[in-house]
């Protein structure tokens, strides 16, 4: 079993997999998701990664070719790209067979909380791309809920949620840029986009991926961890041995950086999820309720 758009990438599917045609390889859909699905291709013991994304799903290719490519970052190899009736196609080294979602061991987040200190060590030269400005926009995308979904919520009414991004996140997002320089942000790093091979962990799933000095990528990981019964505070300290940070700082980054994701997922799923993924409309109250919280904290 294959989809039909396999055939726009054929000859990187066969060079790759070593397969003598198409219909020798056998087809694995590992997920279908709104806007992106993902495919592995086998031939024998050789496979590959095939996913076509669309929407926000389809600036993948753009992530590998401005952050993932230049800065070297620990991502499966990207074999082909195509760019096809508004989606992307892209074949991807196979990095793994198993998730963290799927075996949420603790060594396991232990192991994705190092790899993220060593993500954000790398350096890069270009200004931040999630200011105090882009929350603001996020904000005001979010209140004027667009579908009417918003209004009675955790927060209020949509003036008050303006009101306490601009009283609150703002002044704590202009001083953070201030003290920390911008870094590599995943922008989805969770579980199901941690992949292992049984020796080592590899990101996948790159296209959100933008430069900020906040850290909603720790943010991410560790409210999962929680969730799943893991010990918040010793992911912290091993994320701060790690990248040889201050626990104060970090936490303040943490903080900040949730107060993104939450703000970024919500302005996602009124605007793209309630179309793609029509369940996502049951996530707004959560999400402005955690979003409550997080501000509540600065």
């Amino acid at each position: 079993m294959q989809p039909v758009w396999i055939e726009a990438v054929e000859p990187a599917v066969l060079k790759a997999t070593g397969a003598p045609a198409l219909d020798e390889v056998s087809g694995d859909r590992l997920r279908y998701w709104g806007s992106s699905e993902v495919w592995r291709l086998s031939y024998g013991l050789r496979s590959v990664i095939v996913k076509r994304g669309s929407d926000a799903q389809s600036t993948e290719g753009m992530a590998y070719e401005q952050y993932v490519r230049p800065l070297r970052l620990p991502a499966p190899e990207l074999i082909e790209l195509v760019r096809l009736d508004g989606a992307v196609l892209l074949v991807m080294e196979d990095v793994g067979w198993v998730t963290l979602e799927q075996e949420p061991s603790l060594d396991g987040f232990l192991a994705a909380i190092a790899l993220l200190a060593e993500i954000r060590s790398v350096e890069v030269d270009g200004p931040s791309e999630f200011g105090a400005g882009r929350l603001a926009e996020l904000a005001a995308e979010v209140s004027s809920g667009r579908q009417g979904w918003v209004e009675d919520s955790a927060l209020g009414s949509s003036a008050d949620l303006v009101e306490r991004v601009e009283t609150r996140l703002r002044p704590a997002v202009d001083e953070l840029h201030r003290l920390v320089r911008p870094a590599v942000v995943h922008g989805d790093y969770v579980g199901k986009n941690l992949v292992t091979d049984g020796k080592r962990w590899t990101p996948v799933d790159w296209p959100l991926t933008y430069l900020a000095p906040q850290l909603p990528d720790l943010y991410t990981l560790t409210r999962e961890a929680v969730a799943l019964g893991h010990d918040r505070d010793g992911l912290v300290a091993r994320y701060c041995e790690a990248a040889e940070a201050d626990r104060d700082l970090v936490e303040r980054q943490v903080l900040i950086g949730g107060c993104g994701f939450t703000l970024r997922a919500l302005a996602w799923v009124i605007e793209e999820g309630v179309h793609t993924v029509p369940s996502s409309k049951t996530w707004i109250d959560p999400l402005l309720e955690e979003l409550d919280g997080l501000l509540e904290q600065l």
